[in-house]
């Protein structure tokens, strides 16, 4: 009895330290929501009242979606590009046994360790080196080096750990190598692919240090808006458009659940 009740206590115990963790980390986004609603002209918590107006500035304040639709495409091109690039880089260095590989690996993954904020600013100098300077190219460019770590590393474990067996058996059977990437390593790899374009995108979308070197009106991405309306005043749009940010996040969430969720990942089709 008295094991039982000690298990009792230390389940109990470790159920409100994990209920405080998340308290912790989700009452900071729920402030920024409820601040997003308020009548007031500044930042303040609790709300004075309700209104929608910090909404209707987000409208009005064209750099808001300008910037918001810029950070759209380049998180889905830069992730689209970084996934045509990494996963065949992935899985040639897995199946190439070579110390060369691994320092190929370490390359590709090279921009994890680096300080964004270094990243950029070498990118910023090569790029304008080879004519392309601040332009949405460059941008997507540079998004893309942030973001091909993610698609590797994820494409690469999981096909470490997928059995050559299967690939040697299509190999037997007479099957041509599209064949065998088509029908055997993608659905073994896909749940890789899926997670490491989910990194990208949520990297890219968020990213602030990259991003402000290649700032321009044409070029500027949401948070380097944001950060640039901050710097002369700080109003609750900044709340409005952040829970906007987090909406279409988790609509895409959603989404992305509703017709290739984790559920499906290990589905064969």
């Amino acid at each position: 009895m008295a094991r039982l009740a000690e298990e009792t206590r230390e389940s109990w115990a470790l159920g409100l330290v994990t209920l405080l963790f998340f308290v912790f980390l989700i009452f900071p986004i729920v402030v920024v929501v409820a601040v997003s609603f308020t009548s007031a002209n500044y930042v303040s918590f609790p709300i004075e009242g309700f209104s929608l107006r910090w909404f209707h500035r987000i409208v009005e304040y064209e750099p808001f979606i300008d910037s918001l639709w810029v950070t759209i495409k380049v998180a889905f091109a830069s992730t689209a590009i970084a996934v045509l690039a990494g996963v065949p880089a992935a899985l040639y260095l897995v199946r190439w046994k070579s110390a060369v590989s691994e320092y190929l690996m370490a390359l590709l993954l090279s921009p994890l360790s680096m300080p964004m904020i270094v990243l950029g600013l070498a990118l910023l100098f090569y790029l304008s080196a080879i004519g392309l300077g601040i332009s949405l190219t460059s941008l997507i460019i540079a998004h893309t080096v942030v973001g091909l770590p993610y698609i590797v590393r994820t494409v690469a474990g999981v096909y470490r750990g997928a059995p050559p067996d299967q690939e040697e058996s299509a190999v037997i059977l007479g099957a041509s190598r599209w064949q065998i990437i088509r029908y055997v390593v993608l659905p073994q790899i896909k749940p890789g692919i899926f997670a490491g374009a989910t990194f990208s995108i949520l990297v890219s979308i968020d990213n602030l240090p990259v991003s402000f070197f290649f700032g321009s009106p044409s070029t500027s991405t949401l948070p380097v808006v944001m950060l640039s309306y901050l710097e002369h005043q700080f109003d609750p749009s900044i709340a409005a458009i952040s829970t906007v940010q987090m909406l279409i996040a988790l609509i895409g969430l959603i989404i992305i659940e509703r017709f290739y969720g984790l559920r499906h990942l290990g589905t064969p089709e």
